[in-house]
C-alpha cells in the first residue's frame, strides 16, 4: 500500500490509488474540519490554544466549539481545577467522519500526483521546504 504525505494531510495509506470513492455527502465547513484536526491532534486542547494555533480569534472558536458541540462533533469537559476553562475531545462519529474524509484527501491528491510531470513533481517537492518555512514564521510563538 502506498503513502502519499501533504504539509496539511498526515500520512495514512491510501486505498484502492487512482479510483478515489466520492461519497454522497456533506462534509463539515472548513473551519470545522480544522477544528477537529486539531483536536484529534491535541485531545484536550483549550479553545485558546485552538484558536492560536488555527490563527482564530478566541471568540470565534468558541462559537464554533458551541455550535460542534450542538451537534455533536466535540465534547466540551470542563477543567476540574478552573471551571472557566474547557477542555475539547473530538466524538467517536468526529473520528470516523475525520478518518473518511482523509483517505478521499488522499486518494485525490494521490491520483492528482500521478498526473504531474518528474519536473512538476520535483518543483513541488521543492516549494514545500519554503512552504514549511513560511508555516513556521506565521505561527506564533509558544509561551
Amino acid at each position: 500500500m502506498e503513502t502519499v504525505t501533504t504539509p496539511v494531510v498526515p500520512a495514512v495509506p491510501c486505498s484502492e490509488l487512482g479510483r478515489p470513492t466520492l461519497v454522497a455527502r456533506a462534509w463539515p465547513p472548513e473551519a470545522q474540519l480544522a477544528l477537529l484536526r486539531h483536536a484529534e491532534a491535541n485531545d484536550g486542547v483549550t479553545v485558546r490554544r485552538a484558536a492560536d494555533a488555527l490563527l482564530m480569534k478566541p471568540n470565534n472558536v468558541s462559537a464554533l466549539v458551541t455550535t460542534m458541540t450542538e451537534q455533536g462533533m466535540l465534547e466540551r469537559r470542563q477543567d476540574p481545577a478552573d471551571k472557566r476553562i474547557a477542555h475539547l475531545h473530538v466524538t467517536g462519529s468526529s473520528r470516523h467522519q475525520l478518518n473518511e474524509v482523509q483517505h478521499l484527501m488522499c486518494d485525490l491528491v494521490a491520483q492528482a500526483l500521478r498526473t504531474m510531470t518528474d519536473g512538476e513533481l520535483d518543483a513541488l517537492g521543492s516549494a514545500l521546504t519554503a512552504l514549511r518555512a513560511l508555516d513556521e514564521r506565521l505561527r506564533p510563538a509558544a509561551d
